[in-house]
């Protein structure tokens, strides 16, 4: 997935306040970013608004939601001192709260983010797993929510009251499952899930390229018979099985939802060719992808 930012100016933000109908949760930035090892953080072209020097931290006057979805590093603020990130962490920033992170200098990070505010944001944040002292929460790996921040990315691409108001309710969604992983006060991933559920993310966030287990695995510093091993014991199915249900999954969302070619939706899922394709779904899928496309446009 490409990296990307939205941060509206200060007209567009007036004209959020004044201009649009109020639903109580105003999604105010978004982004996802990958910066790379061995580079100053943050990057240069942050918004001054929003950039800061991690030595000195800074105070926003909105929430933000953050996401680190792969790399580690150090989260601070007034309440907690410094702590580590790791893959699959949610830290929480608050209106008026001192805070600071960056990634280490060495393995850099993946980060999703949305800034927000609003009064049913002011209800949902003083909820009781929503605290400043503890502010960050590990997620793991969730498939449901990286799809949420991917879909957020997408809409706010687009301009316009019903954006705004796509954008607000996935907000929201993040939130609830944010809720529930704080809920359920999972217990922290051992290493074999940790590397696994990284490798699973890396295998959604590429979907579009072919894929070569083995350089994933030699990415995570692990062998490929471990791999194996390890990811069937940790999902329930081998690798390339899991590889293949993603890629299935998407074309037939594209089948359904989309006037793209067969040819076009192969390539977009990473396949070598049409005909590869075609006679993939078929074995699995028990028809051609033209007559699944057909079937769900009359469903």
């Amino acid at each position: 997935m490409d990296p990307y930012r939205k941060y509206f100016s200060t007209k567009q933000l007036k004209e959020l306040i004044e201009l649009q109908p109020n639903w109580g949760v105003n999604v105010l930035n978004v982004g996802h970013n990958i910066h790379p090892p061995f580079k100053k953080y943050p990057d240069t072209d942050h918004p001054n608004r929003y950039f800061f020097d991690w030595r000195k931290g800074r105070v926003l006057d909105e929430y933000q939601l953050v996401f680190i979805a792969e790399g580690r590093g150090t989260f601070e603020t007034k309440h907690t001192g410094a702590v580590s990130i790791s893959p699959g962490s949610v830290f929480l920033l608050f209106p008026g709260t001192w805070h600071t992170f960056k990634p280490l200098w060495d393995s850099g990070w993946e980060e999703y983010w949305v800034g927000f505010n609003g009064p049913y944001a002011e209800y949902l944040m003083q909820q009781e797993c929503f605290n400043p002292r503890s502010p960050l929460i590990h997620m793991g790996f969730n498939v449901e929510f990286l799809d949420i921040f991917n879909r957020l990315l997408q809409t706010m691409k687009g301009e316009g009251v019903a954006f705004c108001q796509i954008a607000s309710c996935l907000t929201v969604q993040l939130l609830g499952l944010i809720y529930a992983a704080a809920l359920l006060k999972a217990s922290p991933q051992n290493r074999k899930e940790d590397i696994i559920n990284n490798i699973r993310f890396k295998m959604h966030d590429t979907l579009d390229k072919p894929v070569n287990l083995s350089s994933l695995a030699a990415d995570h510093h692990v062998s490929y018979t471990w791999f194996r091993k390890a990811f069937k014991e940790v999902v329930g199915i081998s690798p390339g099985q899991y590889l293949l249900n993603l890629k299935l999954e998407k074309t037939c969302k594209l089948l359904r939802e989309t006037d793209l070619t067969i040819a076009e939706i192969a390539f977009s899922a990473g396949f070598m060719s049409e005909y590869h394709f075609s006679r993939i779904f078929k074995q699995k899928m028990k028809v051609t992808p033209s007559q699944f496309k057909k079937e769900s446009s009359m469903a």
